[in-house]
C-alpha cells in the first residue's frame, strides 16, 4: 500500500507549489502538513517523495523562463564553440551556475544519512523558521538594493549557492530565503535576488528529484500519487512565480518575515503541546 495516497498528494503539490519558491521554506511546510496529516516525516518514502514532487514546481520554473534559460544555454553552446564568444554574460553566467551547484551536491550526498535522519525533525524546522526570518529581515534591511542582473559576479554566485546548504540541513529556513537573502545582503535589488535564486535552484532542485525518484518508488510511494502530487505542484509553483516577480518589485520581504515567525511560534506551540510529534 502507497506511504501517501492520492488525496494527500494533491495537498502536499498544492503545499509545494506555493511554498517552493516563496521564502517561507517548501521543506517546512511539507513537513508540518505531513504531521498534520498523520504522515511520518522522517520516513524514508516521505523524504523522496516530497524531494520528487519538488521536480513540478521546478518545471514551472522551465516554463516561465523558458526564454531566458534558451538564451543562457544558447550563449554557453557559443562560448564552448568559439573563443570570442565567451566575454558574453550569459556565457560566464552559466558556468556560474553550473560551479555555484557543487557545494550543495557535495554536502547534499555526504550529510545524506544526517538530512534524513535526526535534521527530519519538525522542532528543527521550528527553530530553522525563526532563524532564518531574523537572516531575512537583516538581509533586507542592510542591503543596498543598488545592483541589478547584470551586475552579479562569479562571487556573487558562488555565495548565493553555496547558501541552499543551509536549507539542505535545516529544513524551515528555506532555500529560497537563503539564497535570496544572501543576494540582498550583497547588495542584489529584489527581482534581481528573487531572479538569481531560481537559476540556481534549477540544477539542485532537478537533481534531487531525479536522485530521490528510485527510493521513494522502492520505498513505497506509489506512481499514481507521485505522478499527481507533482502536476499539482507544477501548476501552483507556475502561478506562485508569477506572483512572488511581481511582488517584490514593489514590496519588501517583511510580510514573508512575519508569516515565518509566526508559522515557527505556531509550530512550537503545537509540537510543545503534544499536537504534532
Amino acid at each position: 500500500m502507497s506511504a501517501i495516497s492520492v488525496g494527500q498528494a494533491v495537498v502536499l503539490g498544492a503545499v509545494e507549489g506555493v511554498t517552493e519558491f516563496l521564502p517561507v521554506s517548501s521543506t517546512g511546510h511539507l513537513k508540518i502538513t505531513e504531521g498534520l496529516m498523520g504522515i511520518p516525516v522522517d520516513d524514508n518514502a516521505v523524504v523522496g517523495f516530497s524531494a520528487v514532487i519538488q521536480v513540478g514546481a521546478i518545471a514551472a520554473v522551465f516554463v516561465y523562463f523558458f526564454k531566458d534559460i534558451v538564451r543562457i544555454i544558447s550563449a554557453w553552446g557559443r562560448g564552448l564553440a568559439h573563443r570570442d564568444e565567451r566575454h558574453h554574460h550569459d556565457y560566464r553566467f552559466a558556468w556560474w551556475v553550473i560551479c555555484a551547484t557543487v557545494p550543495i551536491v557535495a554536502v547534499g550526498l555526504a550529510a545524506k544519512p544526517l538530512i534524513e535522519g535526526p535534521l527530519a525533525s519538525l522542532w528543527v524546522v521550528a527553530a530553522s523558521l525563526m532563524v532564518g526570518s531574523a537572516v531575512m529581515w537583516a538581509a533586507d534591511q542592510i542591503g543596498r538594493h543598488k545592483r541589478g542582473e547584470d551586475d552579479t559576479t562569479f562571487k556573487d554566485a558562488m555565495l548565493v549557492g553555496s547558501s541552499q546548504i543551509l536549507a539542505l540541513l535545516f529544513p524551515g529556513f528555506s532555500r529560497s530565503g537563503a539564497t535570496m537573502s544572501t543576494a540582498l545582503a550583497l547588495d542584489l535589488d529584489r527581482v534581481a535576488a528573487t531572479r538569481l535564486s531560481f537559476f540556481l535552484g534549477i540544477p539542485a532542485l532537478t537533481g534531487a528529484g531525479l536522485y530521490e525518484l528510485k527510493d521513494a518508488l522502492g520505498a513505497g510511494v506509489g506512481v499514481a500519487p507521485l505522478v499527481v502530487g507533482t502536476v499539482v505542484s507544477f501548476v501552483v509553483a507556475y502561478a506562485s512565480i508569477a506572483w512572488l516577480l511581481k511582488f517584490v518589485a514593489k514590496h519588501s520581504f517583511n510580510a514573508f518575515v512575519i508569516y515565518r515567525i509566526v508559522v515557527g511560534l505556531l509550530l512550537f506551540g503545537l509540537l510543545g503541546a503534544g499536537v504534532l510529534n
